[in-house]
């Protein structure tokens, strides 16, 4: 779940496949993918019942639990771009891998609390503490800020991806390929719901697996299964053999003191951000009980552990068989590493036809990576809309299921064509500034909402409203005016320059500022309750 934050988004590389890969790519897309889609619909609610549009009738046991929670976890971006982060930056990758698995330790906190008390979205949960209809909207404000920009970024990945895996190039059939993607899978969530999720999310872990394990082994093959021989030739094919295994390499363009901060500030942001963003939050609640939700996380780890170490290997395979100064040469953001090494293990444009099918279990891989994850993403937004807004404010729970679930469907829909749209538009622009806040969001918002709500008796509506809204206009405001927006080559907008903040992640401000806030709010809350006079009781 780490788009492009890891490194600027570039453009497209080329991969050295000839004509016939590129078909049997084609063949495995709609070998693979189109009866997946079958199946994810199929699998649908039977009846128009809430709890199995959100919640799969939250009987999902933990080892089944835990594969999906590990195909909602891991997105297409978090494979591509930890293989590049580590090809590239050698240690620092390697942190930043951990920091993704340590990251379902804060979930492993917070997965007991978060299924007793919560029912179908974020909404749920605070209302508990908060009910009322400001509280329900201020939740479907952050949820969308944290989901839209997460699938803006997902669909132009994947639509760069598709292009570049059938030898296509420019931005229509970059554009045209996000298309069909997003209207893939719009259908798959309006009509598959959370049934269909649970059906695609297990088979997307279980290729995901399988193509970690046989790149790995295939790479490992070249180099005599010798893991020492692996990693001295990474570090030469960096450029960079001096620093490859030293921290710092990810922030050495700028000062010592703002590189550590950078650093510090970028963990933070991935360890607390990913477990709290709205749709792997939610996940929880189709796990039967509290105890089952915890069962489920601890699986997970193991599974995400083991992939992350794959794409470890995988990153090091790449600088030692690409060379890090080719990658960044063919895609500054360095995220077709791992397209372009199984391009070279499966020999490249003279790949014979066996060599060819590890280079379409790769594609494959990533392509139901990218689908699965923008579905989950999706249905999480919609409930939020649909369940939050909808039903609880606009009708005032005054509604019945099929009407709920029609809704749930139509803001499926609807979140999917803005997505698609936004994604159609910034085609071709620097998609770090898009990922960075919906970590910085889901961090700065709803980490500390969470854990006020869940651990603290004195939480207040009004802190629940000012963690929310203050965290959210802290982490938007400081990201507008970090290198990230402008005054960098990398940003958003080069040409302009109203970066005052020096760092490139908010989260070392704004998630104190969201604390400080919550609390600040809840304290005079409580006081104004207290000072105000007690009602007489009528005889």
């Amino acid at each position: 779940m780490l788009p492009q934050i890891l490194l600027a988004a570039g453009g497209p590389g080329t991969l050295d496949l000839d004509t016939d890969t590129r078909s049997w790519v084609l063949v495995g897309f709609l070998t693979f993918i189109v009866p997946i889609l079958l199946i994810c619909v199929l699998n649908g609610p039977e009846r128009d019942r809430v709890n199995d549009f959100y919640t799969a009738g939250r009987g999902l046991r933990p080892v089944q639990g835990a594969l999906v929670l590990t195909g909602v976890y891991l997105s297409a971006a978090t494979v591509l771009g930890t293989t590049g982060t580590v090809a590239v930056f050698g240690f620092d990758g390697l942190f930043i891998a951990l920091c993704t698995v340590l990251s379902l330790g804060v979930l492993l906190l917070l997965s007991g609390p978060l299924r007793e008390r919560g029912s179908y979205t974020l909404g749920d949960t605070f209302a508990l503490r908060a009910p009322g209809p400001s509280v329900r909207i201020a939740v479907a404000v952050v949820t969308l800020s944290a989901c839209v920009p997460y699938l803006i970024v997902q669909l132009s990945g994947a639509g760069r991806t598709t292009a570049m895996l059938l030898g296509m190039s420019g931005p229509g059939a970059e554009q045209t390929a996000i298309v069909m993607i997003g209207a893939l899978v719009v259908c798959a969530t309006a009509f598959g719901g959370m049934r269909g999720m649970i059906a695609i999310q297990v088979i997307k872990t279980v290729i995901l697996l399988a193509m970690a394990v046989a790149v790995a082994a295939v790479l490992l093959h070249r180099f005599h299964w010798s893991p020492d021989s692996l990693i001295e030739a990474a570090g030469r094919g960096s450029g960079r053999p001096e620093g490859y295994l030293r921290p710092g390499l990810r922030f050495a363009a700028g000062s010592p003191v703002q590189g550590t901060l950078d650093f510090i500030g970028l963990m933070i942001t991935v360890v607390l951000g990913v477990a709290c963003m709205p749709h792997v939050a939610t996940q929880l609640n189709t796990a039967p009980d509290a105890a089952a939700a915890r069962r489920t996380v601890r699986h997970t780890i193991a599974i995400v552990g083991a992939i992350c170490l794959l794409t470890t290997v995988l990153g090091f395979g790449a600088a030692a068989l690409i060379g890090a100064p080719k990658i960044l040469a063919a895609d500054p953001g360095a995220t077709s590493s791992l397209l372009m090494l199984t391009a070279d293990l499966a020999g490249g444009s003279s790949a014979q036809t066996g060599e060819a099918w590890l280079v379409v279990l790769v594609s494959c891989a990533v392509f139901i990576t990218t689908l699965a994850v923008v579905a989950s993403v999706t249905l999480a937004a919609a409930g939020s809309v649909a369940h939050d807004l909808v039903t609880n404010v606009v009708r005032r729970g005054r509604t019945t299921e099929g009407r709920e679930v029609a809704a749930a469907r139509i803001a499926s829909a609807l979140v999917g064509v803005l997505s698609i749209c936004l994604a159609v538009w910034v085609q071709g622009w620097n998609m770090g500034f898009l990922s960075t806040i919906s970590l910085a969001v889901a961090s700065s918002c709803l980490l500390p909402a969470l854990v006020y709500s869940l651990f603290w008796r004195g939480f207040t509506h009004r802190g629940l409203l000012w963690t929310l809204y203050g965290g959210l206009g802290c982490a938007l405001g400081l990201q507008v005016v970090s290198p990230v927006f402008s005054g960098s080559p990398m940003a958003l907008f080069p040409e302009w320059d109203i970066a005052w903040f020096p760092l490139q992640t908010v989260a070392l401000v704004s998630l104190p500022v969201a604390f400080l806030l919550g609390w600040l709010g809840s304290v005079t809350g409580q006081r104004r309750a207290a000072a105000l006079p007690e009602k007489p009781v009528r005889a």
